[in-house]
């Protein structure tokens, strides 16, 4: 690629695993992404009422993991893998993020089915960026970053068929 400031690369991976309610299952749920990312996981917690499922303002409901950097690109190599790295299309939003699902945490290499643990699916999402994204998210001078320069679904889309050798379903 000859201008450096168009290249695309993985800017941050979350792993999530929504429980939908705190107590046994969701500590459960935390072993599990410590097991499968090597961090420690943060509790993602209820913004809003819902009184039917008895959800509270501030409730935990599940767990999420933000890996960065070559963790990051390991990790959905690993996951990829277990999809055998075929993703719908419909899995790319127009910004150029991806987010798909993996049903069974035991499908990574080295995990085993632990019967006190369950099975818990997770959902795994994947941010891209070019250089110069800061320049939106600094706290100082921040600036809005052009459309021309933002990540598009098609580029996504070519991105990770030549980085993840991925194959897009449509």
């Amino acid at each position: 690629m000859s201008d450096v400031m168009r290249a695309i690369s993985v800017d941050k991976v979350v792993v999530n695993i929504g429980v939908g309610e705190a107590g046994e299952r969701l500590v459960k749920a935390e072993k599990v992404l410590e097991m499968v990312t090597g961090q420690k996981p943060v509790e993602t917690v209820s913004k809003t009422v819902n009184r039917d499922l008895g959800i509270r303002v501030g409730m935990p409901l599940g767990c999420k993991v933000t890996l960065r950097g070559e963790a990051a690109e390991e990790f959905v190599n690993r996951a990829l893998a277990i999809r055998e790295r075929r993703i719908p299309e419909y899995s790319f939003d127009k910004e150029g993020n991806m987010s798909f699902g993996i049903s069974d945490y035991t499908d990574f290499d080295g995990m085993k089915y632990d019967p006190e643990i369950g099975i818990f699916g997770m959902d795994i999402s994947v941010v891209l960026k070019r250089p110069g994204k800061r320049v939106a998210v600094r706290p100082l001078l921040r600036r809005r970053i052009p459309v021309s320069h933002r990540v598009d679904r098609a580029e996504a889309i070519q991105f990770m068929k030549d980085k993840f050798e991925v194959q897009v379903i449509e």
